[in-house]
């Protein structure tokens, strides 16, 4: 079953100057339970293209489906779908002036009318689960950016979403940081969440990913199984880019 459907998908930006072509005619399918990795060079339309999944980004034209709604819909009630597509960005967005607990907290409450007992011990389940449940109480400046990424996704895990979208989590660590949010990540994966994710990490999407999508100027370029796209790929686009890197 489709979880993410995206059908002849374009984006363009205007500038003074010319029209960018974000996004061109981009077609992919993720199916329940899968860890779909998007990688390629910066510029290839990669965040573009996720960002489109929840509406942070308005297509120019194709179509998005999440489950049975259609996000491009002009009609389409997007808090609902967003109820159901937890996102984790590059930059940590916590709220600095509220506790760890009270980050996790807020939306649950306000949103799904959890009362805070009920979110209270969600919240703590979801730190225990990211390692951090020391510091239900600390602030945001109190952590270091890995601690800060892994509670941003616990936050995020605490709407209980049906898919968990991911724009390079972990690209504004310092590199020691990086293995405990991917650990985070690979744990989500092998529980069987649905996710559709961005990163230069080529070990965890050799490790996690069910199928990988190497995307260039724009265009999906080829897609396959980790084994297929790192050890034989097709496009001689995708075996330079995977030469410069690996």
């Amino acid at each position: 079953m489709a979880r993410i459907k995206i059908e002849n998908l374009s984006k363009d930006f205007d500038t003074s100057k010319s029209t960018v072509h974000a996004i061109k005619n981009a077609t992919l399918e993720v199916n329940d339970g899968e860890v779909v990795v998007i990688i390629g060079p910066s510029g290839s339309g990669k965040s573009t293209l996720l960002r489109s999944v929840n509406k942070l980004e308005i297509p120019t034209s194709g179509k998005i489906f999440v489950d049975d709604d259609e996000v491009t819909a002009p009609n389409v009630d997007i808090r609902k779908i967003r109820e159901e597509v937890g996102m984790v960005f590059q930059s940590f967005n916590l709220f600095p002036h509220l506790s760890v607990m009270e980050n996790i907290i807020l939306a649950p409450m306000k949103v799904k009318k959890i009362d805070r007992k009920q979110a209270e011990q969600l919240a703590m389940d979801l730190l225990k689960r990211v390692g951090l449940e020391e510091k239900a109480q600390s602030f945001p400046s109190q952590l270091s950016g890995g601690q800060q990424q892994r509670v941003a996704i616990a936050r995020a895990l605490a709407m209980q979403p049906k898919i968990m979208l991911f724009d390079e989590p972990t690209s504004a660590l310092d590199p020691e940081m990086i293995k405990e949010v991917l650990d985070v990540m690979l744990d989500l994966a092998k529980s069987g969440m649905t996710m559709l994710l961005v990163t230069h990490e080529m070990g965890f999407a050799k490790a996690a990913a069910t199928k990988v999508v190497f995307m260039d100027g724009g265009e999906i370029i080829e897609y396959g199984t980790p084994e297929q796209i790192f050890e034989h790929p097709r496009n001689d686009r995708t075996k330079l880019f995977l030469d410069h890197i690996l």
